[in-house]
Protein backbone atom coordinates (compact mmCIF):
# COMPACT_ATOMS: atom_id res chain seq x y z
CA UNK A 1 0.00 0.00 0.00
CA UNK A 2 1.70 3.22 -1.09
CA UNK A 3 2.03 5.94 1.82
CA UNK A 4 1.61 8.58 -0.27
CA UNK A 5 -1.94 9.05 -0.92
CA UNK A 6 -4.16 11.88 1.39
CA UNK A 7 -7.14 10.35 2.33
CA UNK A 8 -10.04 13.02 3.28
CA UNK A 9 -11.75 11.82 6.07
CA UNK A 10 -15.11 13.85 7.22
CA UNK A 11 -17.40 12.70 10.28
CA UNK A 12 -21.04 13.33 10.26
CA UNK A 13 -22.32 13.83 13.81
CA UNK A 14 -24.60 15.89 15.76
CA UNK A 15 -25.50 14.67 19.40
CA UNK A 16 -28.95 13.79 18.89
CA UNK A 17 -31.12 11.93 16.38
CA UNK A 18 -33.43 13.37 13.96
CA UNK A 19 -31.19 16.17 12.76
CA UNK A 20 -30.58 14.74 9.37
CA UNK A 21 -26.94 13.26 9.37
CA UNK A 22 -27.41 10.18 7.49
CA UNK A 23 -29.15 12.59 4.35
CA UNK A 24 -26.42 14.69 5.15
CA UNK A 25 -23.52 12.10 4.80
CA UNK A 26 -25.66 10.41 1.97
CA UNK A 27 -25.95 13.72 -0.29
CA UNK A 28 -22.14 15.01 0.51
CA UNK A 29 -21.20 12.11 -0.85
CA UNK A 30 -22.48 11.87 -3.87
CA UNK A 31 -22.27 15.14 -4.59
CA UNK A 32 -18.08 14.59 -4.09
CA UNK A 33 -18.75 11.39 -6.34
CA UNK A 34 -19.97 14.33 -8.85
CA UNK A 35 -16.90 16.05 -8.38
CA UNK A 36 -14.81 13.04 -9.60
CA UNK A 37 -13.75 11.74 -6.37
CA UNK A 38 -13.61 8.22 -5.24
CA UNK A 39 -16.05 8.25 -2.13
CA UNK A 40 -16.77 5.61 0.31
CA UNK A 41 -19.43 6.67 3.02
CA UNK A 42 -19.36 4.37 6.28
CA UNK A 43 -22.53 3.91 8.37
CA UNK A 44 -20.87 3.58 11.66
CA UNK A 45 -23.95 4.24 13.23
CA UNK A 46 -22.86 -0.10 14.24
CA UNK A 47 -26.32 -1.06 15.92
CA UNK A 48 -29.32 0.45 13.66
CA UNK A 49 -28.24 0.64 10.21
CA UNK A 50 -29.44 4.00 8.39
CA UNK A 51 -27.92 3.84 5.20
CA UNK A 52 -28.90 0.84 3.59
CA UNK A 53 -32.33 1.67 4.99
CA UNK A 54 -32.38 4.88 3.75
CA UNK A 55 -31.37 4.10 0.43
CA UNK A 56 -33.29 0.41 -0.16
CA UNK A 57 -29.83 -1.22 0.00
CA UNK A 58 -29.75 -4.69 1.05
CA UNK A 59 -26.73 -5.91 1.69
CA UNK A 60 -25.84 -9.60 1.98
CA UNK A 61 -22.60 -8.95 4.28
CA UNK A 62 -21.98 -6.53 6.86
CA UNK A 63 -19.16 -4.89 9.03
CA UNK A 64 -19.75 -7.64 11.44
CA UNK A 65 -19.00 -10.37 9.06
CA UNK A 66 -15.17 -8.28 7.94
CA UNK A 67 -14.58 -7.96 12.17
CA UNK A 68 -15.22 -12.19 12.25
CA UNK A 69 -13.24 -12.57 9.62
CA UNK A 70 -15.01 -14.44 7.28
CA UNK A 71 -14.37 -11.70 4.54
CA UNK A 72 -12.17 -8.61 3.83
CA UNK A 73 -13.72 -5.24 3.23
CA UNK A 74 -13.90 -4.77 0.28
CA UNK A 75 -16.42 -8.24 -0.10
CA UNK A 76 -18.48 -5.53 1.91
CA UNK A 77 -18.86 -2.83 -0.20
CA UNK A 78 -21.82 -2.09 -1.74
CA UNK A 79 -22.46 0.09 -4.77
CA UNK A 80 -24.43 2.76 -3.78
CA UNK A 81 -26.01 5.60 -6.17
CA UNK A 82 -23.81 8.29 -7.94
CA UNK A 83 -21.06 5.65 -8.06
CA UNK A 84 -20.48 6.03 -4.24
CA UNK A 85 -19.46 2.81 -2.18
CA UNK A 86 -21.25 1.80 1.09
CA UNK A 87 -19.87 -0.09 4.21
CA UNK A 88 -23.11 -1.05 5.53
CA UNK A 89 -23.28 -1.52 9.34
CA UNK A 90 -24.97 -4.72 10.96
CA UNK A 91 -28.41 -3.62 11.59
CA UNK A 92 -29.55 -4.46 15.37
CA UNK A 93 -26.48 -6.52 15.59
CA UNK A 94 -26.72 -5.64 19.50
CA UNK A 95 -22.71 -6.79 19.84
CA UNK A 96 -21.97 -4.35 16.95
CA UNK A 97 -22.81 -1.31 19.60
CA UNK A 98 -19.99 -2.82 22.20
CA UNK A 99 -17.08 -3.49 20.06
CA UNK A 100 -13.95 -4.85 22.01
CA UNK A 101 -10.93 -2.88 21.56
CA UNK A 102 -9.36 -5.53 19.41
CA UNK A 103 -12.57 -5.54 17.24
CA UNK A 104 -12.37 -2.00 16.89
CA UNK A 105 -8.46 -2.77 15.72
CA UNK A 106 -9.68 -5.21 13.44
CA UNK A 107 -12.69 -2.94 11.80
CA UNK A 108 -9.67 -0.32 11.30
CA UNK A 109 -6.97 -2.47 9.87
CA UNK A 110 -9.37 -3.87 7.43
CA UNK A 111 -10.19 0.20 6.22
CA UNK A 112 -5.96 0.16 5.35
CA UNK A 113 -7.10 -2.30 2.47
CA UNK A 114 -9.03 0.19 0.60
CA UNK A 115 -6.49 2.88 0.96
CA UNK A 116 -5.65 3.67 -2.78
CA UNK A 117 -9.01 2.95 -4.05
CA UNK A 118 -10.18 6.34 -2.07
CA UNK A 119 -10.45 9.76 -1.86
CA UNK A 120 -12.42 10.31 0.69
CA UNK A 121 -14.34 8.55 3.66
CA UNK A 122 -17.29 10.01 5.13
CA UNK A 123 -18.17 8.49 8.26
CA UNK A 124 -22.07 8.76 9.59
CA UNK A 125 -22.05 8.23 13.03
CA UNK A 126 -24.45 7.18 15.60
CA UNK A 127 -27.01 9.72 17.21
CA UNK A 128 -25.95 10.48 20.76
CA UNK A 129 -22.66 10.91 22.74
CA UNK A 130 -21.19 7.10 23.09
CA UNK A 131 -17.77 5.85 23.41
CA UNK A 132 -18.11 4.79 19.92
CA UNK A 133 -19.07 7.98 18.58
CA UNK A 134 -16.21 9.48 20.38
CA UNK A 135 -13.45 7.42 18.99
CA UNK A 136 -15.09 7.77 15.20
CA UNK A 137 -14.88 11.43 15.67
CA UNK A 138 -11.32 11.80 16.94
CA UNK A 139 -9.92 9.79 14.55
CA UNK A 140 -11.66 11.51 11.69
CA UNK A 141 -9.96 14.82 10.26
CA UNK A 142 -12.94 16.79 9.69
CA UNK A 143 -15.88 16.80 12.24
CA UNK A 144 -19.42 18.38 10.63
CA UNK A 145 -21.76 19.26 13.07
CA UNK A 146 -25.11 18.55 11.70
CA UNK A 147 -27.40 21.16 13.73
CA UNK A 148 -31.32 22.41 13.64
CA UNK A 149 -33.02 24.96 15.22
CA UNK A 150 -34.50 23.19 18.10
CA UNK A 151 -33.45 23.79 21.55
CA UNK A 152 -32.63 19.95 21.73
CA UNK A 153 -29.95 20.18 18.82
CA UNK A 154 -27.91 22.97 19.67
CA UNK A 155 -27.57 22.00 23.75
CA UNK A 156 -26.51 18.37 22.55
CA UNK A 157 -24.55 19.95 19.35
CA UNK A 158 -22.87 22.25 22.18
CA UNK A 159 -22.22 18.79 24.39
CA UNK A 160 -20.57 16.81 22.05
CA UNK A 161 -18.64 19.79 21.19
CA UNK A 162 -17.54 20.36 24.93
CA UNK A 163 -16.57 16.64 25.44
CA UNK A 164 -14.61 16.94 22.71
CA UNK A 165 -12.51 19.66 23.20
CA UNK A 166 -12.46 19.25 27.01
CA UNK A 167 -11.34 15.46 27.29
CA UNK A 168 -9.45 15.23 23.97
CA UNK A 169 -8.21 18.22 23.01
CA UNK A 170 -10.23 18.92 19.15
CA UNK A 171 -10.64 22.85 19.23
CA UNK A 172 -12.07 22.73 15.26
CA UNK A 173 -15.68 21.95 13.78
CA UNK A 174 -17.55 22.65 10.77
CA UNK A 175 -21.12 23.51 11.32
CA UNK A 176 -23.77 22.80 8.82
CA UNK A 177 -27.77 23.86 9.70
CA UNK A 178 -29.97 21.84 8.63
CA UNK A 179 -33.62 22.30 7.64
CA UNK A 180 -33.87 25.85 7.81
CA UNK A 181 -36.77 27.82 6.66
CA UNK A 182 -33.88 30.62 5.65
CA UNK A 183 -30.56 31.28 5.00
CA UNK A 184 -30.51 34.02 7.44
CA UNK A 185 -32.44 31.29 9.97
CA UNK A 186 -29.01 29.38 9.52
CA UNK A 187 -26.63 31.89 10.53
CA UNK A 188 -28.72 33.08 13.28
CA UNK A 189 -28.42 29.31 14.56
CA UNK A 190 -24.55 29.05 14.37
CA UNK A 191 -24.42 32.55 15.99
CA UNK A 192 -26.22 31.17 19.44
CA UNK A 193 -24.01 28.29 19.32
CA UNK A 194 -20.50 30.51 19.03
CA UNK A 195 -22.53 32.30 21.34
CA UNK A 196 -21.86 29.33 23.95
CA UNK A 197 -19.03 28.34 22.91
CA UNK A 198 -17.08 31.09 22.63
CA UNK A 199 -18.42 31.95 26.23
CA UNK A 200 -17.12 28.53 27.65
CA UNK A 201 -14.41 26.51 25.31
CA UNK A 202 -11.78 27.37 23.18
CA UNK A 203 -12.49 26.30 19.94
CA UNK A 204 -12.66 27.26 16.26
CA UNK A 205 -16.30 26.79 14.77
CA UNK A 206 -16.59 27.49 10.86
CA UNK A 207 -20.13 27.57 9.40
CA UNK A 208 -20.34 25.51 6.34
CA UNK A 209 -23.92 26.79 5.17
CA UNK A 210 -27.41 25.87 5.14
CA UNK A 211 -29.82 23.63 4.11
CA UNK A 212 -33.15 24.26 3.51
CA UNK A 213 -36.61 22.69 4.88
CA UNK A 214 -37.29 20.82 1.49
CA UNK A 215 -40.85 18.82 0.92
CA UNK A 216 -38.00 16.80 -1.77
CA UNK A 217 -36.20 15.63 0.99
CA UNK A 218 -39.11 13.49 2.39
CA UNK A 219 -40.37 12.65 -1.02
CA UNK A 220 -37.16 11.28 -1.71
CA UNK A 221 -36.79 9.69 1.63
CA UNK A 222 -39.91 8.20 0.75
CA UNK A 223 -38.74 6.65 -2.44
CA UNK A 224 -35.18 5.59 -0.53
CA UNK A 225 -33.27 7.87 -2.73
CA UNK A 226 -30.42 10.33 -2.42
CA UNK A 227 -32.17 13.95 -3.01
CA UNK A 228 -29.52 15.10 -5.15
CA UNK A 229 -30.17 12.05 -7.46
CA UNK A 230 -33.73 12.12 -7.18
CA UNK A 231 -34.33 15.69 -7.30
CA UNK A 232 -31.32 17.25 -8.46
CA UNK A 233 -33.15 20.50 -9.11
CA UNK A 234 -34.68 20.78 -5.55
CA UNK A 235 -33.25 23.37 -3.39
CA UNK A 236 -32.17 20.80 -0.85
CA UNK A 237 -30.71 19.18 -3.25
CA UNK A 238 -28.17 22.48 -4.46
CA UNK A 239 -27.27 23.29 -1.13
CA UNK A 240 -25.86 19.43 -0.54
CA UNK A 241 -23.81 20.09 -3.92
CA UNK A 242 -22.81 23.65 -2.86
CA UNK A 243 -21.48 21.59 0.69
CA UNK A 244 -19.89 18.68 -1.22
CA UNK A 245 -17.54 21.83 -3.63
CA UNK A 246 -16.95 23.39 -0.21
CA UNK A 247 -15.90 20.39 1.46
CA UNK A 248 -13.64 19.66 -1.96
CA UNK A 249 -11.85 22.59 -1.51
CA UNK A 250 -10.97 21.83 2.54
CA UNK A 251 -7.13 21.39 2.60
CA UNK A 252 -6.01 17.78 2.07
CA UNK A 253 -3.77 16.51 5.11
CA UNK A 254 -0.28 17.26 4.51
CA UNK A 255 1.19 15.18 7.09
CA UNK A 256 1.08 11.58 7.01
CA UNK A 257 -1.56 11.33 9.49
CA UNK A 258 -3.89 12.30 6.76
CA UNK A 259 -3.19 8.38 5.40
CA UNK A 260 -6.30 6.39 6.01
CA UNK A 261 -3.80 4.24 8.44
CA UNK A 262 -3.20 7.02 11.00
CA UNK A 263 -7.56 7.23 11.03
CA UNK A 264 -7.39 3.91 11.87
CA UNK A 265 -4.33 4.04 14.33
CA UNK A 266 -6.36 6.83 16.09
CA UNK A 267 -9.72 4.98 16.23
CA UNK A 268 -8.15 2.20 17.85
CA UNK A 269 -6.22 3.91 20.63
CA UNK A 270 -9.18 5.90 21.04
Amino acid sequence: MSRMHPVQVIAVTGGKGGVGKSNTSINLAIGMAELGRRVVVLDADLGLANIDVLLGITSRRTIADVLSGECSLREVLVDGPGGIKIVPAASGTQKMTALSPMEHAGLINAFSELGDNIDVLIVDTAAGISEGVVSFLRASQEIVMVVCDEPTSITDCYALIKLLNRDYGLYRFRVLANMVKTPQEGRHLFAKLTKVTERFLEVALQYVGSIPFDEAVKKSVQRQRAVVEAYPRSKAAIAYKSLAQKADSWPLPASPRGHLEFFIERLVQA
